[in-house]
């Protein structure tokens, strides 16, 4: 007889991939009105990894994907969800041509643009494919190639932001199970969408007729008003997980949330009453790395020893859109690569 419930989606694998070049704060500082001290003070951020010239989005995440799928002891998924705000090409999609260079085959695979909160989208996404029977597992990526859409002259965005991928595996399973997910809490409110913005290369702000340029095509962001809504939404979100897996804040091991600024993840810790001692942070060796940013600090506090088998995680997030998202998820015994 059929289960009356949905599998639960049960996280399998794990795997990141950041791009070998490092810039410091000293390196950025040499070509930008900044400092190392500024930097730190700011946003707790001391370097980033930038791809090269000619490495895409899409690099990456193949690069994550083949480490998650390993994690997970297989070389297959059912189907494949990235996250992203820096695809290969406006059109098509990016995610069928990772799918196609990890030799899936003709698997569903689809992007999700909710910035960088994107990742918690995928996962739901994931979630629903799950549930729906559409797939036994599947691999959710978020990459991101910020340095692609950075202004070189804002110190405000230059400084924080860098290039990376990581990608889980899930699979249908039980809410028993270790490495369970959920629930999940996600959001929005479009009333704040030009607060994190790129403003050119859509239909709103196309190529102007007779040039071959875009008005403004990098990234943009009001940093204080965003500083604020973060920490608000992404505290709410997190209780409210904790809560209905019935943990309690008091409960969660350890939060990792959205690596955007230091002092942005102490003041959810503090928000919520969360000793900052159990809020991992990784932003400081990689910057804000997007739609990759949860999932590359979940394989560094699993790497390093910061995450035990059993350990109750909330993970939350806020991007653009605004959107905002929260999950509960018990700790498999995996290992990251």
């Amino acid at each position: 007889m059929a289960s009356a419930h949905p599998p639960t989606p049960v996280l399998c694998g794990l795997g990141g991939w950041l791009p070998p070049r490092i810039v410091t704060n000293e390196e950025l500082s040499r070509g930008l009105d900044t400092s190392d001290t500024w930097i730190r003070t700011r946003t707790g951020i001391g370097r980033r990894h930038v791809a090269e010239p000619g490495t895409a989005t899409s690099d990456l995440a193949v690069e994550a994907a083949r480490r998650a799928l390993k994690s997970a002891g297989t070389d297959h998924a059912d189907a494949l969800i990235l996250a992203t705000t820096t695809p290969d090409r406006p059109c098509p999609a990016t995610a069928p041509l990772i799918a196609a260079e990890l030799g899936l085959g003709t698997v569903p695979a689809l992007d999700v643009g909710a910035v960088c909160t994107g990742f918690l989208y995928a996962l739901a996404t994931g979630a629903g494919f799950l549930a729906a029977g559409l797939a036994g597992t599947v691999l959710v990526v978020g990459a991101d190639t910020y340095s692609r859409i950075l202004d070189p002259a804002d110190r405000s965005t230059r400084a924080l932001f860098g290039d990376g991928a990581g990608a889980v595996v899930l699979r249908a399973g039980t809410a028993d199970e270790p490495g369970a997910l959920g629930p999940l809490v996600l959001a929005s409110d479009g009333t704040g969408a030009d607060l994190i913005r790129v403003p050119s290369g859509g239909s709103r702000d196309p190529v102007r007729p007779g040039t071959a340029h875009l008005s403004d095509p990098y990234f943009r962001m009001e940093g204080k008003k965003v500083f604020r809504n973060a920490v608000e939404r992404m505290a709410a979100a997190s209780r409210q997980v904790a809560e209905r897996r019935g943990w309690g804040v008091e409960g969660i091991d350890l939060l990792v949330a959205h690596q955007a600024n230091v002092r942005i993840l102490y003041a959810v810790a503090d928000l919520l009453g969360l000793p900052r001692s159990r809020c991992h942070v990784h932003l400081d060796r990689v910057g804000n790395t997007a739609a990759a940013s949860v999932p590359l600090a979940l394989a560094d506090a699993a790497a390093g020893g910061a995450l035990r088998p059993g350990d109750r995680v909330v993970t939350c997030a806020f991007g653009g859109g605004l959107t905002w998202g929260a999950a509960a998820l018990n700790w498999p015994g995996i290992s990251p690569h």
